[in-house]
């Protein structure tokens, strides 16, 4: 076994946390799940597979992953961060088993790209793979950033390497559930795109550059859709990605893709924060105390909640 282990959040994830943990085996048996009150079989499951499980109020992804990385009881060299959705696969584990340890103490974090499944179809194209994420970086060398959405590992030390192979995002739930959760997304990217104007916190996230690294690239041109006019960016991000990025070429699963993540869900962002501007106007504090009282998020630096272990 690699000296390496995985931290997973959860809740209600029944449905995948089988198949994640046994891609994990190949190359550890050291599973840290925090578990966010699940009322399915996930902690059952889970610990039936040799993972430790502790259950923790949510308060946003950042805050519980970090709360993880602080208290995970496993005292190995690297860490790893997995979502339940998704697993390993093979080869990406033979390449973990192989070439980790051995790497230089100069290397701090390991890159690996991420295969998206929609409507059970690979999205190859689009600009959507490969998808390049830290998802294993040493001991003490890396934290998750706190934003309100997606989030990244940021590295505090050390340089970062590419493996060869891939983890798999593949959800198996349906599309009414994908769309319930998406439209909790949208807050959270209002909030982020929100962020970018007025500061709300001075956390420390990862630096926007675009001949950094693909997290850094991405998070430049987030920057720069958030300074483009309501309701014009959801279509050129449909135009780039469908046709510029070549995302027909993935067939109707791909139209589907490419539809709701532009025409439905960047659509849905941008309607509500006119919303916003209309209730509230252009006054930070105004924007803050709207989103207290509407979605019950408070836009100030979040605190991590004690552990209730179970």
């Amino acid at each position: 076994m690699t000296d390496v282990s995985v931290i997973i959040l959860t809740h209600n994830e029944e449905k995948h946390i089988t198949r994640c943990l046994q891609s994990l085996h190949p190359f550890t048996n050291k599973i840290f799940i925090v578990d966010s009150f699940s009322t399915d079989r996930t902690v059952e499951i889970a610990r039936s597979l040799g993972a430790v499980v502790v259950q923790n109020a949510w308060v946003n992804y950042a805050t519980q992953f970090n709360f993880g990385i602080n208290n995970t009881p496993f005292e190995t060299a690297w860490l790893m961060r997995m979502d339940a959705d998704e697993y390993v696969m093979l080869d990406l584990a033979e390449e973990i088993n192989r070439r980790l340890m051995g790497l230089p103490t100069a290397i701090g974090g390991v890159y690996v790209k991420r295969r998206v499944f929609f409507l059970n179809r690979w999205m190859r194209h689009g600009g959507f793979y490969p998808i390049w994420l830290l998802r294993l970086w040493r001991r003490g060398d890396g934290f998750c950033e706190q934003v309100w959405h997606d989030e990244h590992i940021k590295l505090t030390k050390g340089q970062p390497i590419q493996f060869d192979h891939d983890i798999v995002d593949h959800n198996l739930n349906n599309l009414t559930w994908w769309t319930q959760k998406h439209n909790h997304y949208t807050i959270l990217e209002m909030i982020n795109l929100l962020n970018y104007r007025y500061q709300f916190d001075q956390a420390e996230t990862v630096q926007p550059r675009f001949f950094g690294t693909q997290d850094q690239r991405i998070r430049f041109l987030k920057e720069k859709y958030a300074s483009l006019p309501l309701f014009t960016r959801p279509i050129l991000y449909f135009i780039y990605r469908y046709f510029v990025r070549l995302g027909f070429l993935d067939g109707r699963a791909g139209f589907v893709w490419c539809s709701l993540q532009a025409l439905w869900y960047r659509f849905l962002v941008d309607a509500k924060l006119m919303e916003v501007n209309i209730r509230v106007g252009d006054d930070k504090d105004a924007i803050i105390n709207y989103f207290r009282t509407e979605y019950g998020k408070d836009l100030r630096p979040a605190r991590p909640e004690q552990v209730s272990q179970s």
